[in-house]
């Protein structure tokens, strides 16, 4: 069952002067349609969820789509979450397709075309594709993927018929939109570029406008 995966994916982050509610209805203020919710410092599962909770609230009042990092638990406690990203470290799609059912929207992330194939064939509903610049927001240990890396991948799942959105993940900005996007990827993830700039708010514009 193919699901409507949004071209803009903004990320939340953990953050001493700006609360994951507060990025929420600020991005959802600047017009966000995909929030997801990542949060690596959560001290407890209640916790967690209570927060969650919180951005679910801004996003069902705005209309957004909520997708929940890494936590399969927290995504089926909060009822109107569409779904769930799977990070490398965290369990299978299958587990979590399992766990949550065919309904609610699964994302697994990747390197290489190899890895976008398996996460393709296990039932994912998109997969992101990266790290393009070095973040300090996800801890990878892979090389820095090349606009031709992106071509190459994209050229690749074209001829082996792989048809999954493909989102380009790791230190994007908005001046990497448009090159990214020219590669043929279906969108772009974006965190730090947007939570640590003087005027959020500002930034996820430029970036929205750049992709639609």
């Amino acid at each position: 069952m193919k699901k409507h995966i949004e071209k803009f994916h903004y990320l939340t982050l953990d953050m001493d002067n700006f609360s994951h509610v507060e990025q929420a209805r600020m991005a959802c203020e600047a017009g966000a349609k995909w929030i997801q919710y990542r949060t690596k410092n959560k001290r407890s599962q209640e916790e967690w969820l209570v927060e969650a909770m919180q951005v679910e609230n801004i996003c069902d009042e705005w209309g957004a789509a909520l997708i929940i990092c890494s936590n399969v638990d927290i995504a089926a406690k909060v009822n109107e979450a569409q779904g769930v990203h799977i990070e490398m470290a965290d369990m299978s799609v299958e587990q979590a397709r399992e766990f949550l059912g065919e309904s609610k929207i699964i994302g697994g992330s990747s390197h290489t075309f190899e890895q976008i194939k398996a996460v393709y064939h296990s039932g994912a509903d998109y997969v992101g594709l990266g790290p393009y610049k070095p973040t300090t927001t996800i801890k990878y240990s892979h090389d820095h993927l090349s606009l031709r890396d992106y071509e190459s991948i994209i050229a690749r799942m074209k001829e082996e018929g792989i048809d999954i959105p493909v989102i380009a993940a790791g230190g994007i900005g908005p001046e990497d939109v448009e090159a990214l996007m020219a590669t043929g990827v279906h969108g772009v993830a974006v965190c730090s570029a947007i939570n640590r700039a003087e005027n959020p708010s500002a930034v996820y514009k430029e970036i929205y406008r750049k992709l639609y």
